[in-house]
């Protein structure tokens, strides 16, 4: 049984924030989702999130997807994990891990637990030319791990010491609980610190092994500002270069931002500066021009996003959208559309080969097949108290400046005059004029020019 330890309950006052420190995010998901996941994705049995601090704001996150642990007051990461009382009594391998080390991959997860099998405990190191402040490795005559020691408990040759604890253990899940009541006091922080697990476990004759990292900066913690930004970088550069080996062109990776759970097929081309996050795919051969941002959609095959906002909705096959358009609220665009500048849909469904150019709002609407929607059309949806939908026929065609008052219903092959307010369904086929008549006084003009005072 594989089961995983994340500790969440530290107050993170480097960061600076009234937001958790787990829950700023990198390329646009909270580190705390990015750990989880890809817990999540080696299949670990049971996972623990031990939280504290501002705890509603993880739990609100997270949901019913992780059992929790509490740790009201910060004793240490000791007092930190032994909070897990879920997992007293069971059998396997447990997974100890910081909240902020986000970007540890599945891969990754996966080889620490494989390598553990026929050790009682593993510890992850890494070699840093520079290790500044970090907690060494302490080895003894035959290479073997003897202890971990922190920073200010150094002696001076220790220092020289250049193997670090990234701060991962996994452990036989009955001896991490049967060795957690003999950690002692910290005699500086008087905290309990789960670093002394490794002496306890030598001195009792347990079998431990270290694994070192090949990239530490896959370890790497988040304490503040400067590493979310190195964290961001990292992960950024690492996913842009797999979604580059795929066949997908990136302009400039630099200024391109693409969440962890994208999928996009091969040919596709995105521009410089998009954003494209969250449960997105997009289809072969689409092209993703400059400055559009792109969150829990689907886009199709051979699709062109030109500076546009598309969001939680669905675009076609062959379709393209902007510049400058909008895209929301589950609204699902068919295949062969075209959708032009400054146009915005929410919660509209648009048939296949209509055309939207430019200027209008459709909400809460649904549009058949081959339709035209002129110039600054708008669907009236909301009466100040509820939303209303406006059902479109196929073939319709909406003059430019119209707008349709809901609940009302326009019939297949329906012209609406230019300039019309409806407010009454439409019958199939038919003509709807519905503006005021035009009303010429001639001469009322220069003579209001020339009136007195203007």
């Amino acid at each position: 049984m594989k089961n995983a330890i994340v500790l969440a309950a530290g107050k993170g006052t480097r960061m600076q924030s009234s937001t958790n420190k787990v829950m700023h995010h990198i390329l646009h998901k909270p580190m705390i989702g990015l750990l989880v996941d890809n817990l999540k994705k080696v299949d670990v049995d049971k996972i623990i999130v031990v939280t504290g601090h501002q705890r509603e704001q993880i739990e609100t996150y997270l949901g019913d997807s992780v059992e929790y642990a509490v740790q009201d007051e910060q004793k240490g990461t000791g007092d930190a994990v032994s909070r897990a009382t879920q997992l007293h009594g069971v059998k396997g391998s447990t997974l100890i891990l910081l909240g902020d080390c986000a970007l540890i991959q599945p891969e990754t997860l996966t080889e620490i637990f494989a390598s553990h099998e026929g050790h009682d405990l593993t510890v992850m190191t890494a070699q840093l030319k520079d290790p500044g402040s970090y907690r060494r490795i302490i080895r003894d005559n035959q290479g073997q791990i003897e202890r971990i020691v922190g920073n200010r408990d150094l002696t001076d040759i220790e220092r020289n010491i250049n193997e670090i604890s990234v701060g991962v253990y996994c452990v036989d899940n009955e001896l991490l609980f049967k060795y957690l009541p003999e950690i002692e006091d910290d005699e500086n922080t008087y905290e309990l610190n789960i670093i002394k697990l490794v002496e306890i476990m030598k001195k009792n004759g347990h079998s431990i092994q270290s694994l070192r990292a090949e990239d530490y900066q896959e370890f790497l913690g988040v304490n503040d500002r400067f590493q979310l930004n190195t964290s961001n970088k990292w992960l950024q550069d690492r996913i842009n270069t797999v979604h580059m080996q795929n066949g997908v062109t990136i302009i400039n990776p630099e200024s391109t931002y693409i969440g962890p759970d994208v999928v996009i097929g091969q040919d596709v081309t995105i521009f410089p500066n998009n954003h494209i996050y969250g449960k997105t795919t997009i289809g072969e051969g689409t092209i993703v021009y400059p400055n559009s941002w792109i969150e829990n959609a689907t886009v199709g095959r051979n699709t062109a996003i030109d500076s546009s906002r598309i969001t939680d909705s669905t675009i076609g096959n062959e379709t393209t959208i902007g510049p400058n358009s909008h895209m929301r609220m589950k609204t699902i665009v068919e295949d062969k559309v075209r959708i032009g500048n400054f146009v915005e849909f929410k919660n509209t469904k648009f048939g296949e080969l209509s055309r939207s150019a430019h200027l209008t709002y459709l909400g809460d609407a649904n549009v058949g097949k081959d339709v035209n929607i002129g110039c600054s059309v708008v669907t009236a949806n909301y009466d100040g108290k509820h939303k209303h939908r406006t059902e479109i026929g196929d073939g319709a065609f909406i003059g430019s400046h119209s707008t349709l008052i809901a609940p009302v219903k326009i019939g297949d092959n329906v012209v609406v005059a230019a300039g019309s307010a409806l407010v009454d369904d439409v019958e199939d086929g038919a003509l709807a004029i519905a503006r005021s008549r035009q009303v010429v006084k001639s001469g009322y003009g220069e003579k209001f020019k020339n009136k007195e005072g203007q």
